[in-house]
């Protein structure tokens, strides 16, 4: 396999008796236990053999959205991905994996600032473990400045109802993607994903209560992506269904 992005997989269960070659015609034989960490730089010839079913996390990330998260984090221009030794386990990688999949698979509709925040700490994760960047930045500390965090607010509360990545507000704040997921967090005192969905639930709840449109339309108005989308949202953060909600108004 020739990829055009970076692959990383993530073992989350045992996998015996696999082969693999990484930019050589030489294969190695490898076992891989949970939270065996393989990646494959893009644009590396790479070839696998593996001889069970396996359970994984694959996060495919684009050369260049590498390469900004790159200068974001590390200021760095270029950095060059040094894959771990096969059958190497990454702890962290395991964690955000698996918290990946249970958003990916034990949701009706996932929260697609979350899943974007856990891509982006994985892709952070990955630059500062595998590309042999010697000096590191410290570690971002404290919250938002009362600027930002009013900058980041007004930006939530027009477009709160899009689609917002977490380089959006990141850009918005002025700091790195993964400065900002913890500098927000600390200052409003939950993650963005979190404060996002609370903004569409009390916009859906305005709309519900003037009763003036379908709870369908209503949804879409309010940043979900169908109304048994907005049902479940409302019914596991609000303890209450849009029709109940139309009903007390």
């Amino acid at each position: 396999m020739l990829a055009e992005s970076h692959f990383a997989a993530v073992m989350l269960a045992p996998a015996p008796g696999n082969r693999a070659a990484l930019g050589s015609d030489r294969m190695l034989e490898y076992d891989a236990p949970v939270g065996a960490l393989v990646i494959h730089p893009a644009n590396v010839e790479g070839r696998a053999v593996w001889s069970s079913t396996r359970e994984s996390v694959i996060i495919a990330i684009r050369p260049e959205s590498m390469a900004e998260l790159a200068a974001s984090e590390l200021d760095a221009g270029h950095v060059a991905i040094q894959p771990p030794a096969f059958g190497t386990v990454d702890p962290q990688a395991l964690y955000l994996a698996q918290l990946l999949k249970a958003e990916l698979t034990q949701r009706e509709t996932p929260n697609e600032l979350y899943v974007d925040s856990l891509v982006t700490m994985f892709g952070v994760h990955i630059l500062r473990n595998y590309t042999g960047v010697q000096q590191l930045p410290p570690a971002p500390k404290g919250g938002l400045s009362n600027r930002s965090a009013r900058r980041v607010q007004e930006f939530l509360e027009v477009n709160f109802s899009s689609k917002i990545s977490v380089a959006d507000l990141a850009a918005v704040s002025g700091l790195s993607p993964r400065h900002f997921i913890q500098a927000f967090t600390r200052t409003f005192g939950e993650p963005p994903h979190k404060h996002l969905l609370r903004l569409r639930l009390s916009f859906a709840e305005r709309l519900l209560v003037k009763g003036e449109m379908p709870i369908a339309e209503v949804a879409h108005l309010s940043g979900f992506s169908s109304q048994s989308h907005l049902t479940t949202a409302m019914m596991k953060y609000r303890r209450i269904t849009p029709m109940q909600v139309r009903r007390k108004g």
